[in-house]
């Protein structure tokens, strides 16, 4: 079972006063970031909290900051996050947990970790439930990748899905397009700039699950254009060597993600 996060689900609200009110921002420590900021280590006053600060700058993201903490509100409970949404003048600040940065992706290229079948269906399985989760309450995340699954840790294989910046609200009715996301990962609807669903993340599994088992990326090409085309035309095959030792079930189900049905066409 998931161990219990290690502080109380909060729920998501804006504040219009200072950090410092709250937070001690570690700004010379940078964990990461993205296109519409940065990620820094920070440390609730009132109990010594650790956790971790994504600062945007306030003048042409800010909807975009605001997206994503709507999604975290809807997502945050089952999902173990902690949020508090900080705006006014200067910037914007989320307020997460933080965790040690061990990402997937890592583990995949890692030569010395030995990553079996069972360690991947471990994932898969984690990866599923939130996927099911995200759905059930209507939103799709449209980057799902392994360097947005992150480890909870270097030993154990406890995940989380992050990075919900091109997450989108899904209402059936509204016929939804978008036209971003790695390429790699990408689903023919995607490419096509067709109706994206349910099915454009569970196609981004196909490709994880893929990666996992062998190491290999099944659509990359030798630029994004060739990535693209092996997309369209559904082009990928077991035949690789790293395949001789992979289930027929964990083949089987690749091929139920990675299908180009009418839906997609």
């Amino acid at each position: 079972p998931t161990p219990p996060a290690p502080f109380d689900h909060r729920i998501v609200s804006a504040k219009r006063v200072g950090i410092s009110n709250y937070y001690n921002v570690n700004e010379d420590e940078i964990l990461g970031g993205g296109r519409f900021g940065q990620v820094h280590k920070c440390e609730e006053k009132a109990t010594g909290l650790k956790l971790a600060a994504k600062i945007i700058k306030a003048q042409g993201p800010k909807q975009k900051v605001a997206h994503q903490s709507t999604i975290f509100g809807v997502l945050s409970a089952p999902f173990k996050y902690y949020i508090i949404f900080f705006s006014f003048l200067l910037l914007i600040l989320l307020v997460f947990s933080f965790m040690v940065k061990a990402f997937l992706f890592d583990r995949i290229i890692d030569e010395n970790y030995n990553l079996t079948e069972m360690d991947t269906i471990s994932f898969i399985k984690q990866i599923c439930k939130g996927i099911q989760y995200m759905h059930q309450m209507y939103i799709l995340h449209l980057d799902l990748k392994p360097e947005n699954i992150l480890c909870v840790n270097r030993e154990a294989n406890q995940i989380k899905i992050i990075d919900f910046g091109l997450a989108r609200r899904y209402k059936p009715r509204e016929k939804l397009r978008v036209n971003f996301g790695t390429p790699e990962f990408l689903a023919p609807e995607v490419v096509n700039y067709e109706f994206v669903s349910f099915p454009t993340d569970m196609w981004s599994l196909g490709v994880i699950a893929y990666m996992l088992l062998t190491g290999l990326s099944p659509f990359l090409g030798d630029d994004d254009n060739e990535t693209l085309n092996n997309i369209l035309a559904c082009n990928w095959d077991f035949e690789d060597e790293e395949f001789r030792d992979v289930s027929d079930e964990a083949k089987d189900f690749i091929s139920k993600l990675l299908i180009k049905e009418k839906w997609y066409i």
